[in-house]
């Protein structure tokens, strides 16, 4: 019997007051595929693992199909969890480690023949009388699956199943869980830090940022119209060009937003969201333009909608079925922070903690402090290097542009741009959406 999963107003606090998961509201429909995604550290595997009641909830409600659960132990809960590590008894065979937990609920029972139709189900019948040692790393994950399935849960609960794998296995993998679910049709709730894995599996996708719920909703959805600058940030690759705009609306000429160089003409007349910008006249703007919004027009003439750009071929990316080309059209990129693993600066010495430096307490709070829901994007130029900070590689260029294979480009060539309108965000400077209209919102999300 597969389950609804709901939770209320949820937060989880630890010792000395740092909240990783803030008042997270979500309901998880009877066989939904719901995928948690967000960077390193904003909480996502703290939720599952309130879920599962391998934590505690500070506050809220977890409900199980309706009835309140927070005080249930785990082997009430009937879930099954699947772990990043594997979390495979190295003393057992894979025979033994899929039938350890049946019997442990049942110790009367035969497990076999459970056993036996769930590696037919996965495909693993040849490796049943070997040991975790003797497995590779797909086929241990494997063997832990099988170990969740043949449990006949209520609901699965997977927390980074294929991180440790290599690239060609997690997409092999992939295709496996989530045939394997739809087929089983159990609830599934699925924590992962890559974007591909939750557009390629989930019925819905919930992002998360600093225990904070940013947005839900289907893959499509989170993709086409993300609540703020963060979330369009997050999904989508390559990654989407965020770039500082500045809102000219004049009353005698047209509306355009201003990158620096040059400007994004807005035709008129003004569309129902184009509209909305004349609020922001005379406001810094971040404006989004994903790779494909954007198109090369060498031999081209622009259609409705579109209008020019001009672009300075600083690096070209060739991927086979596609070109990335990155572009420098002075304009000045904006800074989306914690969109990856926030890295610990270098180790202090004992003399310096003891001489009140910086002491472990306090760079586990400051880190904690970093990682909650502050500003989604930094407008402002930083004031110097951090001589602390490690430094990140920096691609090249302003814009990316996605293009056919068979356009032959070279670095410092000057290439005319066109730029579709309809594909235009612009986030205000908190990293709101404003453009397309957030009343949008509801006909995708929840």
């Amino acid at each position: 019997m597969t389950r609804a999963i709901s939770l209320q107003d949820v937060s989880k606090t630890y010792t000395r007051g740092v909240r990783v998961v803030d008042r997270l509201s979500l309901h998880v429909e009877p066989g939904e595929f719901l995928v948690l995604l967000g960077p390193s550290g904003c909480g996502k595997s703290t939720v599952l693992r309130m879920i599962a009641g391998l934590e505690e909830i500070t506050e809220g409600t977890l409900l199980l199909d309706g009835e309140e659960a927070n005080d249930l132990v785990p082997s009430e809960r009937n879930m099954a969890m699947v772990f990043q590590n594997f979390a495979l008894y190295p003393n057992m065979t894979s025979r033994g480690n899929i039938g350890f937990p049946l019997r442990v609920e049942n110790p009367g029972e035969d497990p076999r023949p459970r056993v036996d139709a769930t590696a037919r189900m996965l495909g693993i019948e040849d490796l049943l009388d070997r040991f975790p040692a003797q497995l590779s790393g797909g086929e241990r994950q494997r063997v832990a699956m099988g170990r969740a399935i043949a449990r006949h849960p209520s609901a699965f609960l997977m927390d980074e199943p294929l991180s440790n794998l290599d690239a060609k296995l997690r997409n092999h993998l992939r295709a496996e869980i989530s045939k394997l679910t739809r087929e089983l049709g159990v609830t599934t709730v699925y924590v992962t830090h890559d974007q591909a894995e939750a557009m390629s599996l989930g019925d819905r996708v919930a992002v998360l940022r600093g225990g904070v719920l940013q947005q839900v909703g289907t893959p499509r959805s989170v993709y086409a119209l993300p609540r703020n600058v963060f979330v369009a940030a997050f999904i989508g690759t390559p990654r989407i060009n965020l770039l500082r705009g500045l809102v000219r609306a004049p009353l005698d000429g047209a509306m355009t937003i201003s990158l620096g160089k040059q400007f994004l003409r807005l035709p008129e007349p003004l569309s129902r969201d184009h509209q909305l910008l004349r609020v922001q006249q005379g406001r810094e703007v971040i404006v989004g333009l994903r790779s494909e919004a954007v198109r090369i027009a060498k031999h081209s003439s622009a259609r409705p909608g579109e209008v020019p750009l001009t672009g300075l071929v600083e690096h070209v990316e060739f991927q086979g079925h596609e070109i990335l080309v990155h572009f420098d059209t002075g304009s000045q990129p904006a800074v989306v922070p914690d969109l990856e693993a926030p890295r610990p600066a270098s180790r202090p010495s004992r003399r310096r903690r003891r001489e009140g430096g910086v002491t472990v307490l306090g760079r586990l709070r400051e880190r904690a402090e970093a990682m909650r829901a502050g500003p989604v994007v930094v407008l402002d130029e930083p004031a110097g290097p951090d001589p602390a900070a490690p430094s990140e590689p920096r691609l090249p260029g302003d814009l990316v542009v996605r293009t056919t294979p068979d356009i032959d480009l070279r670095r410092g060539l000057q290439v005319p741009l066109l730029v579709d309108l309809a594909h235009l965000f612009v986030f205000d400077q908190h990293g709101e959406r404003i453009c397309p209209a957030p009343a949008r919102l509801p006909d995708l999300d929840e």
